[in-house]
């Protein structure tokens, strides 16, 4: 059984190596973190085999028992992305027809002027992910909901704390946020991502559309480090440079190459056995938890021809940074077609990076701290 130290600094500086070498000895890897080992799949069929096997269920409570937040705002923690079953198939059959391809490309032109006004407010030096890729998501899930812009400093604050993992913040956020939410709701909007749920409405609780209206906004800061990654890595290669200003119907496909090749998640969120599995060989108990390893899957070989180089012609739709089955990515389309148009803008500009990208010291994700870059070069 092959063992992958999730404290070890070679890992975490270079993870796909460690996976490679995983993937390489067996369909299953042991992952050791302290407090909580799990078994990692580490092959791309296997994987979303995985995904879509109502034998493993999410049940992460991110949100619900939180301490410290008020009695009256609990019933408002727990998130469709923390259900399974019944539950989670009614609130996302309601809520999936606000998040098809279709509706991300009709919100394309909302996504543009946020783009555009970013990139005007950029100083000569910026930090492009402090300065453009972090609130850019935000100020895109904002409009797209019709949260006002007096309202919208408080959103962004709110996300801050949530990706900064501050427990103690969010437990003092939380009614704020979900009072924010009701605010939203109460005020109808006719058009937009939200008039789409509304529509919804009569079979969603009160209750359970303020819910779903506060985890979209702040969820949708996903696209973030997809942004800053995309850049990191194309910035580096010239020749795709040129080719996708001169082809800018490349970038769909450059988007899926960069969530296959540096996609900012390594490991899916933990499902628990919910009895004893036999996975590939592997005995799992009930309740253990087990990973897909996405860094290992995305460049497996039997899927990915050379899966170590970065091809933007590859045709990577089958990648599997967004998940599969139930649980993948409701806004996946949304994300894709954000980072379409910011990596348009960006492909416009004399833009050159500044110096070695910052990245963090996290085993679950592939992200940056800092991206310094300079324009008029």
């Amino acid at each position: 059984m092959h063992e992958v130290d999730l404290t070890d600094p070679a890992v975490i500086a270079d993870p796909f190596t460690a996976y490679n070498r995983a993937r390489e000895a067996g369909p299953v890897a042991r992952l050791n973190i302290p407090g909580m080992p799990m078994w990692a799949l580490t092959r791309h069929d296997d994987a979303r085999d995985f995904l879509a096997d109502p034998r493993f269920a999410i049940r992460a409570a991110s949100f619900v028992g939180i301490p410290g937040v008020p009695a009256a705002y609990q019933r408002y923690l727990r998130t469709m992305s923390e259900m399974d079953g019944p539950d989670h198939l009614r609130l996302r059959r309601l809520a999936a027809p606000a998040f098809t391809a279709r509706r991300a490309q009709d919100f394309r032109p909302g996504v543009e002027p946020v783009v555009e006004k970013l990139i005007a407010g950029l100083p000569p030096e910026p930090d492009l992910l402090r300065d453009f890729a972090k609130p850019l998501p935000m100020l895109v899930i904002c409009e797209l909901v019709g949260i006002p812009e007096a309202d919208r400093g408080d959103w962004v604050e709110w996300g801050a704390i949530i990706a900064a993992g501050d427990i103690q913040g969010l437990a003092e956020a939380i009614p704020g946020i979900v009072e924010g939410a009701k605010s939203v709701v109460a005020a109808r909007p006719e058009t937009g991502l939200l008039a789409d749920l509304i529509r919804a409405e009569n079979r969603m609780t009160d209750t359970e559309l303020v819910t779903l209206v506060w985890h979209i906004v702040l969820a949708g800061q996903t696209p973030a480090n997809l942004i800053a990654n995309a850049v990191a890595a194309l910035w580096t290669r010239p020749a795709d440079l040129a080719a996708l200003r001169a082809d800018p119907s490349l970038l769909p496909g450059a988007v899926d190459e960069v969530m296959r090749w540096c996609g900012p998640q390594l490991l899916t969120v933990p499902r628990f056995a919910g009895a004893d599995v036999d996975l590939h060989g592997v005995r799992v108990k009930a309740g253990e938890p087990v990973v897909v390893a996405i860094a290992a899957a995305n460049r497996d070989p039997g899927v990915f021809a050379d899966p170590d180089r970065f091809d933007l012609r590859r045709g990577a739709a089958t990648q599997l940074g967004f998940g599969h089955g139930p649980h993948f990515c409701l806004g996946a389309a949304h994300a894709h077609v954000q980072a379409e148009v910011a990596l348009a803008a960006l492909l416009g500009l004399d833009l050159a990076l500044a110096g070695e990208p910052v990245r963090a010291p996290d085993p679950g994700t592939w992200r940056l701290t800092e991206l310094p870059v300079r324009l008029g070069v």
